[in-house]
């Protein structure tokens, strides 16, 4: 079982940053094994896909809308962090939503909600104009 906790939201001005956390536990797999990527859910919408990483970290996906103001990375367990970020820059209030990480034990990247196993419980990201 994995459990994946999510930390890092709050309320910030049009403009600002933000950097979410998710922190990975489980006694059974290594967090080096999941590939990690990160949801949003704004009000009255959709869950949206907003950024994927790879195991190893090389490889990142990004929604096309987000590019260039969002950033994934990780941090492996030779740190022994064991967590995932999401940089989030220049917000807008259209990103106004709960954010989600989620985990899949597979090699490649995904940016379809179903291909997820696990998902942590949202952190809120509320962005004022």
């Amino acid at each position: 079982q994995v459990q994946l906790l999510e930390s890092g939201g709050g309320l910030v001005q049009a403009g600002g940053s933000l950097r979410l956390s998710c922190a990975f536990s489980s006694l059974s797999t290594a967090f080096s094994t999941y590939t990690m990527g990160w949801f949003r859910r704004a009000p009255g919408k959709e869950r949206q896909f907003v950024a994927a990483i790879s195991i190893g970290g090389g490889n990142t996906r990004y929604a096309d809308s987000l590019k260039g103001r969002f950033i994934i990375s990780r941090a492996n367990a030779d740190n022994a962090k064991n967590t995932v970020y999401l940089q989030m820059n220049s917000l807008k209030p259209e990103d106004t939503a709960i954010y989600y990480c989620a985990a899949r034990r597979f090699i490649d990247t995904s940016e379809y909600s179903s291909g997820y196993q696990y998902w942590g419980q949202g952190t809120q990201v509320t962005v004022s104009s």
